[in-house]
């Protein structure tokens, strides 16, 4: 395999061009944390008028070529396009000449490790997976809270030393995920981050339903206590009907969503069920108390 550009498999990567294919919400912020350590951006692509604007915003007078022209600007590329497109991205790439050897690819998918710019790589790119664990807006704020925030990185051991050093001057805590743990990894992600978003707005507009005003700001301090103390304790922290094996409760909650939000019905039954097998192998649901729990959930499903 190719060298990375020269110190960048040190303890701190040589100065960078940088390059965005795929001005989305995650790439413009990446490259402007880089560009804050030092690194220079030099070239996005970007069709849309939002990714038009998030260049302006956060890369502002770099300008907007297309994704051959980025990469013959850029020593490291940052490849954020979405997940099902990066496959063909980078074997487009290679197909055309545009790859040259020596040169730094970056993903930031957090279902991919480094096989899927095997392309790519052949055509002589090194290859980098650095997935940031956070949600993006595409403002400039999303530099500021890549600092502390963690990332799955993935690369050929020769780069281990340059992918770790490039997230450490973005503000972000390396964490290595092996090749095969990749999608295993992303669902976890997925599971935790995106269902949260789901459970909380579906919440929020059930309490609208039972005349709530505000219902952020009953659900913040109770979903922040929450939150904290799964963290601290994982199923220790379950609380609530399911957990203490109150039957009733739930049945009552069930009726209820029936009447008023049928279209939460299954979610709450899938996520009970759950929440009641881990609060029975935790020691947290007294087995005499779950059976009769897990026959209202049954009979849920039936009405």
């Amino acid at each position: 395999m190719n060298q990375p550009p020269s110190g960048a498999a040190g303890d701190r990567p040589a100065r960078l061009t940088v390059g965005v294919v795929g001005a989305g919400r995650v790439g413009p912020a990446l490259a402007a944390a880089l560009a804050l350590a030092g690194h220079r951006p030099v070239a996005a692509s970007g069709v849309s008028d939002a990714s038009r604007r998030r260049a302006d915003a956060l890369l502002p007078g770099v300008p907007l070529v297309e994704p051959a022209e980025v990469l013959a600007r850029a020593d490291l590329v940052l490849l954020t396009v979405p997940d099902d497109a990066l496959p063909g991205l980078a074997a487009g790439l290679a197909e055309t000449g545009a790859v040259r050897p020596g040169q730094l690819l970056a993903h930031a998918s957090g279902r991919y490790g480094t096989a899927v710019l095997g392309p790519a790589t052949r055509a002589g790119a090194l290859p980098l997976a650095l997935h940031p664990v956070m949600t993006f807006t595409g403002t400039p704020v999303d530099v500021q809270r890549l600092a502390g925030c963690s990332f799955g990185v993935t690369a050929p051991e020769e780069l281990r030393l340059a992918a770790e050093a490039l997230v450490i001057e973005m503000g972000g805590e390396p964490e290595w995920v092996a090749e095969e743990a990749r999608p295993l990894y992303h669902a976890a992600l997925a599971l935790g981050a995106n269902h949260l978003v789901t459970l909380v707005a579906q919440a929020m507009e059930l309490l609208r339903t039972a005349g709530v005003g505000a219902p952020d700001r009953m659900l913040g301090p109770l979903l922040g206590a929450a939150l904290d103390n799964a963290l601290r304790s994982g199923d220790a922290a379950l609380t609530g009907p399911v957990a203490r094996g109150d039957a009733g409760t739930v049945a009552a909650h069930v009726t209820e969503l029936r009447r008023h939000a049928p279209h939460a019905v299954s979610g709450y039954l899938a996520m009970a069920r759950t929440t009641a097998d881990r609060a029975l192998a935790g020691g947290l649901l007294r087995p005499e108390l779950a059976e009769d729990l897990l026959e209202v959930l049954s009979d849920g499903d039936t009405r």
